[in-house]
């Protein structure tokens, strides 16, 4: 551990790995580029466990930021959404690329992989986000989950099942419903990662956040009384349930000048952006 040959080769490799990144910031990222590929093998393809990192771009595919952002074991690494997606939006990034590596040296997708892939997708879409590609690092290959061409096949198949008319499905009526309840689900959980907090995902700290996005997108203030009053729960509750959106981090209450008796409710900023990407999606 002490050996002056050890630091001397541990000090290279660290040079080596930062002159190759260095490459990385001259131009826009290309995933199929070789200089990537290899980069990625240098520095990810002989870890020992799993370990999920990501490259945030900006719209113009130049690298903003490159990061390890989870840690897993010899065979498993949990994929977290939120995590993701709060440093995304903390970057103002507009693309990203997934990298993960695989320990057993083969880098071939598992179906698990693939899964996490698509749910990924879904979700960068509906923040405006785009998912340039994830790349799985063997020890001397890489595999590529989502290049961009196949990312627009899956968008656009994706469109064609949602888009959907009712009754031309293979079950008619029933078929119909089905892909309606799907959709819903799926608005459901996207609704439950942007919010992040659990006790107030459902109504009416749903409506009052919907309340306040429309007010301020029309240009207006609203106070806490009158959030509390267009609720439809008693006063009281109504004004527990405001001071739980603010200890959730979801809105801020400040004193309005023009009226010491009142305060102001606003959504915090980031709050805004993900009701922005939600309702710009699909309407609920």
């Amino acid at each position: 551990m002490n050996s002056n040959v050890a630091l001397l080769l541990t000090r290279a490799h660290d040079m080596f790995l930062e002159a190759m990144r260095g490459d990385l910031d001259a131009a826009p990222i290309d995933p199929l580029d070789p200089i990537l590929r290899r980069y990625l093998i240098a520095s990810m393809g002989s870890l020992r466990d799993e370990t999920l990192r990501i490259l945030f771009l900006d719209v113009r595919h130049r690298l903003i930021a490159d990061e390890c952002l989870q840690n897993g074991t010899l065979a498993h690494l949990a994929l977290y959404p939120r995590t993701i997606f709060r440093r995304a939006l903390e970057l103002n990034a507009a693309g990203l690329i997934l990298i993960h590596n695989h320990p057993s040296g083969d880098p071939t997708p598992s179906e698990e992989d693939k899964r996490a892939t698509q749910h990924i997708d879904a979700v960068a879409r509906s923040l405006d986000i785009n998912l340039v590609d994830h790349i799985v690092v063997g020890a001397s290959h890489t595999r590529h989950i989502t290049s961009r061409d196949q990312i627009a096949r899956q968008r656009s198949g994706t469109a064609g099942v949602t888009l959907k008319s009712p009754g031309r499905g293979p079950n008619g009526d029933n078929g119909a419903a089905l892909d309606n309840a799907r959709a819903t689900m799926r608005r459901r959980l996207l609704r439950r990662q942007l919010i992040g907090a659990e006790a107030l995902f459902g109504e009416p700290a749903w409506e009052m956040l919907i309340d306040l996005f429309i007010h301020e997108g029309e240009g207006k203030t609203l106070s806490t009384s009158d959030l509390c009053v267009a609720s439809t729960i008693p006063m009281s509750s109504a004004l527990r349930l405001v001071q739980k959106l603010c200890d959730a981090g979801l809105v801020d209450r400040t004193p309005d000048l023009m009226d010491a008796r009142r305060s102001l409710i606003r959504l915090r900023p980031d709050t805004a952006h993900r009701l922005r990407a939600y309702f710009l999606e699909a309407p609920e």
